[in-house]
C-alpha cells in the first residue's frame, strides 16, 4: 500500500503467465530493496509481453507503411485516453504497451534484419541495464554513484590496455561515436588553439568515405565544415596516405592542421584506414591523430581480426562503440586519449570542489566535455566483460565475419547482382543489375521494407549510384538466413522490374 498521503494507481490483472499481481504506487521506488524485489515480477510480466509481441512477428518490420502504422500507434493510444491520461491505467497498461511496442519495433534478433551498425543485443547486459536504471547512479561526482565512478575508470583502462596505449591513457563513455569524434576534435582544436586566435586557417583531414559525424563536429566546434578536407580512397576503400602526405606538404602557411581522423571500419565498407602511415605524417606535421574506430574497433577482441588494428596504439586518440561490435544496448561508446591531461581539469563548487577533491571524492566530471549527469554504462559493460571475456566476444565477431565472406561469395556467383565491396568486417555492399540500377535498388529496398519481409541498408557511392547493403552482426544467425537475405533482394529486384 502507498503511505499515506500517496496516490495510488489501481491495481492490474497479471499478466500471461505471472502468479503475482501488479500493482503500482505513484510513490513506488525502484531502487530500494522493496522496490526493486517488486521490480522482479513485473520485469517477468514484461519480458512475457514483449516475447508474445515478437511472436506475433513475420519478420524484422512490421508489414505497415509509415503512414499506416503511425495511424495504427495513434489509435492505440487514443484507446486508452491517450498516452498522457488525467488518471493512470496500472500496470495491466504497461504491459500492454510493452506487447505492442515488441510487435512493432525493429527485431533486431531476426535474421532478416541486416540494415544498420545496430545489433541484437546480449541478454547479460541487457538484464543489468534494468538495475542501473533502477539504482539510477550517476558517474559526474563520486558521491553520485561510487561504484560506477569506480567501474568506469577500469573499464576504460582494460579497452585502452586491449589497443596498446601508453599507461597515461584515460577515457570517457559518451552517448556514441558522434559525441566520441566531437571530444575528440574538441581536445584537437584546444591543441592550437593559439594559432586559430592569431588567424590560421584550421584543416582536419579525412577520407572521402570518413563518417559524417567529422564534418559536423567541425561545423559546430567553429571550425566550419569547409575546414575539413578529404582525401580519396583506394580501390578498398582506405585512405591514400600518399594523397594525405601531398595534401599536408601542400598546406598554406596560413593553414594549421589540427587533426587527422583516420576510421577503422568505415560505416558503409568497414574499410580500415593505413593506421601506421597517418600516425608518421601526424608526428611529422605536429597534428593529432584521431582514429574513429566506432565500428571497427571491436576487431580488439578477435584473435583473427585484431591485426586490422596494427598502429592504432599510436593515436591520440579513439572512439570505440561497444553498441556496435560489443553487442551492448546503446549507449556504449568510449572516447580513449593516449594522455589523460587532454581531459580539462573543471571545478564547480557544488559538485566537485577542490578540497573534496584533494581528499579523493572526485568523479568523473572532468572527462566530459558534452555531459554533466552521466549515465552508469560501464557497468553493463563491465558485466559482459566478466560474463563472456575478450574471447567469448571475440568468437561472436569472428561468426558475423563468417557470414559477411559467406554473403560475399553468394553475391558474387548470382549473375543478376553486382558487388561493390567485399567483407573486411561485417558488411557487404551490392546492388541488383537491371535498367536504372539507382532507381531499381531504391525501389526494392522500399518493397522489402513495406513489406516487412527484410532490413538491408542503402548507401551511395560517388561515381556509382545507389547500392545496398548487408550489416551482419547477429551472431545466431546462419549461412542458411544470409540466402533467404539475398533470395529476397533478388525476388524484390524482380518484382520491382516487372512492374516498371
Amino acid at each position: 500500500m502507498p503511505a499515506s498521503g500517496a496516490s495510488a494507481v489501481p491495481e492490474s490483472t497479471p499478466a500471461a503467465g505471472s502468479t503475482v499481481p501488479l500493482a503500482i504506487d505513484a510513490d513506488d521506488l525502484a531502487g530500494t530493496p522493496a522496490g526493486l524485489a517488486r521490480l522482479a515480477p513485473l520485469t517477468a510480466a514484461l519480458a512475457t509481453a514483449a516475447a508474445a509481441g515478437l511472436r506475433d512477428r513475420t519478420g524484422p518490420l512490421p508489414a505497415r507503411t509509415p503512414a499506416e502504422f503511425a495511424e495504427q500507434v495513434r489509435a492505440e493510444l487514443a484507446a486508452g485516453g491517450g498516452v498522457l491520461p488525467d488518471a493512470g491505467r496500472g500496470a495491466a497498461a504497461v504491459v500492454d504497451l510493452i506487447r505492442r511496442y515488441a510487435t512493432g519495433a525493429v527485431d533486431l534478433a531476426d535474421p532478416g534484419a541486416a540494415a544498420h551498425l545496430q545489433p541484437p543485443t546480449l541478454g547479460v547486459p541487457a538484464a543489468v541495464e534494468a538495475i542501473v536504471a533502477a539504482l539510477n547512479a550517476s558517474v559526474d561526482t563520486w558521491d553520485s554513484g561510487p561504484y560506477a565512478v569506480e567501474i568506469e575508470r577500469h573499464v576504460v583502462r582494460a579497452l585502452a590496455d586491449r589497443l596498446g596505449l601508453p599507461g597515461t591513457a584515460d577515457g570517457v563513455f559518451t552517448s556514441g561515436g558522434t559525441a566520441s569524434n566531437l571530444h575528440a576534435l574538441l581536445i584537437a582544436r584546444g591543441a592550437v588553439a593559439d594559432r586559430l586566435a592569431a588567424g590560421a586557417r584550421p584543416v582536419v583531414f579525412c577520407s572521402a568515405v570518413a563518417h559524417f559525424s567529422v564534418s559536423r563536429a567541425c561545423a559546430v566546434l567553429g571550425l566550419g565544415a569547409d575546414a575539413v578536407h578529404t582525401v580519396p580512397v583506394d580501390a578498398r576503400y582506405r585512405l591514400r596516405d600518399d594523397l594525405l602526405a601531398g595534401a599536408l606538404a601542400g598546406l598554406a602557411a596560413d593553414e594549421v592542421p589540427v587533426a587527422i581522423v583516420a576510421t577503422a571500419g568505415t560505416t558503409d565498407f568497414g574499410s580500415i584506414d593505413p593506421l601506421p602511415a597517418c600516425a608518421e605524417l601526424a608526428r611529422r606535421y605536429g597534428c593529432r591523430l584521431h582514429v574513429d574506430a566506432a565500428y571497427g574497433g571491436g576487431a580488439v577482441f578477435s584473435a583473427r581480426l585484431r591485426g586490422l588494428l596494427a598502429g592504432i596504439a599510436a593515436a591520440d586518440s579513439v572512439t570505440l562503440d561497444l553498441h556496435k561490435l560489443g553487442w551492448q544496448p546503446a549507449p556504449a561508446s568510449v572516447l580513449l586519449v593516449a594522455d589523460g591531461a587532454d581531459f580539462a581539469p573543471h571545478r564547480v563548487d557544488y559538485l566537485n570542489p577542490a578540497d573534496d577533491g584533494a581528499a579523493g571524492y572526485d568523479g568523473l566530471l572532468d572527462r566530459s566535455a558534452l555531459a554533466t549527469t552521466r549515465r552508469a554504462d560501464a557497468v553493463k559493460v563491465a558485466a559482459t566483460f566478466l560474463a563472456l571475456g575478450a574471447d567469448g566476444l571475440g568468437a561472436l565477431l569472428d561468426r558475423c565475419h563468417h557470414l559477411a565472406r559467406y554473403a560475399q561469395r553468394r553475391i558474387e556467383a548470382e549473375p543478376r547482382l553486382e558487388l561493390a565491396a567485399g567483407a573486411t568486417l561485417t558488411t557487404v555492399v551490392f546492388r541488383h543489375r537491371g535498367p536504372d540500377p539507382d532507381a531499381l535498388n531504391g525501389r526494392l529496398r522500399r518493397r522489402l521494407l513495406r513489406t516487412g519481409a527484410a532490413l538491408v541498408g542503402r548507401t551511395t557511392i560517388a561515381g556509382r549510384g545507389v547500392h545496398l547493403k548487408l550489416t551482419l552482426l547477429n551472431p545466431a544467425a546462419r549461412t542458411v538466413d544470409v540466402d533467404d537475405l539475398v533470395d529476397a533482394v533478388l525476388a524484390a529486384g524482380d518484382q520491382e522490374r516487372e512492374a516498371a
